[in-house]
């Protein structure tokens, strides 16, 4: 069965995410455990970030099973054409992570440059068929819950202050 398509770029996405995933988990065990001042397991510093890693490699073979059983799927249906890796929309994603990094983090309030981000993201991507009101509602309520949602789970659960 030859990968073409979305399943061969949800394939290679799915590796990606296992590379990363295993990377992170590597640097969190390399860290230092603090044994020597009385931390516990679930207070060294590698911990969350090992989990976080671990995550990232399950999420990232989830990926690729989709990948290959769409790609089986579409070997019994007949093959698609083949879609290129990069396309406008990858562009226009990156395009928008950019003016988020760039642009709003550290020129406006962390919450607002978020909401702004998300927001604008799920209006851009949004189908172009559904109606304005739906649409830009959606985006609204997905921008501003997000950023909500960020800023009390990183400030309030993690202690981690936002820039």
């Amino acid at each position: 069965m030859k990968l073409h398509g979305r399943p061969r770029a949800d394939m290679l996405g799915g590796a990606g995410w296992i590379a990363a995933g295993a990377a992170i988990v590597i640097a969190s065990w390399r860290m230092d455990r603090f044994e020597q001042m009385g931390a516990t397991v679930y207070t060294m510093p590698g911990l969350v970030p090992g989990i976080v890693g671990v995550v990232l490699a399950l999420l990232g073979t989830a990926l690729m099973l989709r990948a290959w059983r769409s790609a089986a799927r579409e070997a019994d249906a007949g093959a698609a054409p083949p879609e290129p890796l990069w396309n406008a929309r990858v562009l226009q994603m990156l395009v928008l992570c950019m003016a988020y990094a760039g642009g709003l983090v550290g020129r406006v309030p962390f919450t607002l440059a978020t909401a702004l981000f998300t927001g604008a993201a799920v209006a851009w991507f949004a189908p172009r068929d559904a109606a304005p009101i739906r649409r830009y509602g959606m985006a609204l309520a997905a921008g501003l819950g997000t950023a909500l949602v960020i800023v009390l789970v990183f400030e309030r659960l993690f202690l981690v202050r936002l820039p």
